[in-house]
């Protein structure tokens, strides 16, 4: 089961590793990342930030789609992650069992020219691209999608964000 579907451009970093995994009692962190995938160094900078006694998986968003499908991995809890919405967007249309897609921190890192980006609020600012894809992961039907940076913050709808465009 995959209890959270979560964009952060950090990926894993100590408020994902510590309160976010304690907070959805995940067993298990799944990094969906096409660049982390490929890049040794990256994998081994997020396995330090995993704490002790969780599994972590690093995978293209490909693989992880195909990861998330097998019924071996559906008792165990899981933190997704992905670093943008896009990615978040194809995972959550071509896998059945999310609980919720949390769109946190998004677009901080982007290099796209900086007059096309909308600041959508203080952690999230998207390209076009990036918004068209938030516009599409609302509209999925069975995905509860809003954006919360920690879990004693406010819960935010995305039609609330998208209202700031």
């Amino acid at each position: 089961m995959i209890v959270q579907l979560r964009v952060d451009d950090r990926l894993i970093h100590g408020q994902v590793a510590l309160v976010w995994t304690r907070e959805l009692n995940a067993s298990g962190i799944v990094v969906a990342n096409n660049e982390a995938a490929a890049n040794e160094v990256t994998q081994m900078t997020l396995k330090m930030a995993v704490p002790t006694g969780k599994k972590l998986l690093i995978r293209s968003v490909e693989d992880t789609i195909e990861v998330l499908n097998n019924p071996k991995g559906k008792e165990m809890r899981m933190f997704v992650l992905t670093n943008c919405v896009k990615d978040a967007y194809e995972i959550a249309k071509n896998v059945q069992d999310i609980e919720a897609v949390n769109v946190a921190n998004a677009g901080r890192f982007d290099k796209t020219d900086k007059s096309q980006i909308v600041r959508l609020s203080s952690a999230i600012a998207l390209n076009p691209e990036e918004i068209e894809a938030l516009k599409k992961l609302n509209e999925l039907k069975d995905v509860k999608v809003f954006s919360q940076g920690l879990p004693t913050s406010a819960v935010q709808t995305i039609d609330q964000l998208l209202n700031n465009i």
